[in-house]
């Protein structure tokens, strides 16, 4: 089994790299890609860990981007250089932007009446990334809410408006797939379904939509779409096998594993199934591919 696409507490997961890859292992899933939000911190004891357990791990890594129209979405990296200096120096970037950005959603929650502090974000020594995700663990630890989802429901907290006025700063589209690509990696567009706002009027049909998106993407250097996702529909699975195959892109598969405390609902290793499709044939192109 495969799962190209898992969080550890690097980024907004909650688990250590080595746990990650225990369960990976205990799953019966041997190859994984740890793809934490826009930084590489859990690389390297991941891939320490995937030695001892006899799991294969790969340098992977997820970038939130717009296109030139607004469009919102995330780009997966694989197989890249670690050590690239342009890829690292533009994390760091990122990464204090992201740190500008908390500051303003800390201040944009307590005019809603929440106490939430720099300190209620630090869920453990060393921790050095905070997004959303972590923002609504504090909100659970600090008994505002019972669950992390509840803080993302439509006028709540995280969705609240003051918080909706904040944004941060993303890079390009054309500039995640070129890091990625220039540090010698393979750019995948990650989980298409959830691109919200590819739609710009009602008469629009999203497939159409994200073929276009795909053609642009390309030219700029994608290589792959993540097509089995755990949040996809079996239906919507192969229509977007057959898009991708259309514009000749690699298939990816990955959960976006978090973290049971994240989400109950997502195991590792797990997509929809789609009917008459050979899913064992297609994860053994997935893994010719990269290795």
């Amino acid at each position: 089994m495969i799962d190209l696409h898992l969080h550890t507490y690097y980024s907004d997961g909650t688990m250590s790299p080595e746990e990650l890859v225990s369960l990976a292992a205990s799953r019966g899933v041997d190859t994984i890609a740890i793809t934490d939000h826009d930084g590489i911190s859990g690389l390297h004891e991941a891939m320490e860990a995937g030695q001892k357990l006899g799991v294969r791990v790969f340098p992977g890594i997820e970038l939130s981007a717009e296109d030139d129209k607004g469009v919102f979405m995330h780009i997966l990296g694989y197989c890249f250089d670690a050590e690239n200096k342009e890829l690292k120096n533009e994390l760091e970037i990122i990464r204090q932007k992201r740190v500008e950005r908390n500051e303003k959603l800390l201040s944009a929650l307590h005019e809603i009446g929440c106490n939430i502090t720099q300190e209620d974000l630090k869920l453990r020594k060393g921790q050095d990334f905070v997004g959303k995700p972590i923002f609504a663990m504090a909100l659970m630890k600090k008994g505002y809410i019972d669950h992390p989802k509840e803080a993302f429901k439509e006028g709540r907290f995280m969705r609240s408006e003051a918080v909706r006025r904040i944004h941060r700063e993303k890079i390009t589209a054309e500039r995640a797939i070129g890091l990625i690509t220039q540090a010698g990696g393979i750019a995948v567009l990650a989980h298409p379904m959830k691109i919200s706002h590819l739609i710009h009027n009602p008469e629009e049909d999203f497939f159409s939509e994200l073929d276009k998106l795909l053609t642009k993407l390309k030219v700029w250097g994608l290589q792959g779409m993540e097509c089995f996702y755990s949040q996809h529909s079996a239906e919507e699975t192969k229509h977007l096998i057959e898009m991708a195959k259309s514009h000749g892109l690699l298939i990816t598969a990955g959960s976006d594993f978090h973290g049971r405390e994240i989400d109950e609902n997502i195991e590792i290793g797990i997509f929809p199934a789609v009917p008459d499709f050979n899913k064992n044939k297609l994860i053994e192109q997935i893994d010719h591919s990269f290795f």
